[in-house]
């Protein structure tokens, strides 16, 4: 099992690393990790209890994964976890809090990218390949899909769910859900049109694309989707729109001004 561990770092001795696992000076692994194969832990990141990482994860220096969940009335005894899945970079000052509930835990999935100083709460869900721009923020119990790209300086409301293949404008303040596939922004937030560049580079293009487009016009006035023809990315829609919503939904622009 080769590994690269610098003399300075300090690693419990409950902790399992995998093979080809570099962790760079100072940097602070604490008991109940597992850290899986050719992970790069960078100097002075700390990795506290209760991560598990998958493999090939990026942790550049002063990133902490695995603080204690900013909530009144969590006790730090309680066992809760943060759950993460392969390949994601996580950059410098990120941080990311394990769940509130006993044995409940924060998820994380493969592929992602947080810039600087970016910030996942106890208890939320990230998607595969979303991006998480400088100091986006967002609080507890988030849901954030797949392929989401979420602008700088962007804060979410706790129990807000943002869409898959959503975009978000940078600065923009989100206190209700976001609907898969589209672009929003503005102060207050509000869906401007479909996220036409994000959906071509997914290859949802041609008569796929036709269908989200339709359905996005009917979504704006409020008509029935029942009709359109079946594809994948409607599918994904519907059940989105079917689950009970704890924040409501974000309007949309007005085209008429």
């Amino acid at each position: 099992m080769a590994q690269n561990i610098h003399p300075t770092a300090c690693i419990a001795e409950n902790v399992k690393l995998g093979e080809d696992v570099t962790i760079g000076p100072f940097a602070v692994i604490e008991s109940d990790v597992e850290i899986g194969a050719h992970c790069r832990i960078g100097p002075h990141a700390v990795v506290q209890r209760y991560v598990k990482m998958g493999e090939g994860n990026i942790v550049h220096p002063h990133a902490v994964l695995g603080g204690l969940p900013q909530d009144l009335g969590f006790t730090p005894e309680t066992v809760t976890w943060i759950e993460i899945g392969d390949g994601n970079q996580f950059r410098e000052g990120f941080t990311a809090h394990r769940a509130t509930k006993e044995k409940g835990a924060t998820r994380i999935g493969s592929g992602c990218y947080f810039m600087n100083n970016s910030h996942v709460a106890h208890d939320c869900s990230i998607g595969d390949n979303t991006i998480f721009a400088n100091n986006v923020a967002i609080g507890g119990h988030v849901e954030i899909g797949r392929k989401v790209f979420v602008g700088g300086g962007v804060v979410v409301h706790q129990f807000c769910r943002v869409g898959s293949y959503a975009i978000v404008q940078g600065t923009t303040g989100l206190n209700m859900d976001v609907i898969p596939f589209m672009l929003i922004g503005g102060r207050p937030a509000k869906h401007y049109r479909l996220n036409t560049i994000g959906l071509r580079r997914a290859g949802i293009t041609g008569e796929r694309y036709k269908v989200l487009e339709t359905a996005f016009r009917r979504l704006r006035s409020k008509k029935s989707l029942d009709d359109l023809e079946e594809t994948d990315e409607l599918k994904e829609l519907k059940e989105w729109l079917a689950v009970k919503s704890k924040r409501g939904l974000h309007g949309f622009v007005d085209l008429s001004v």
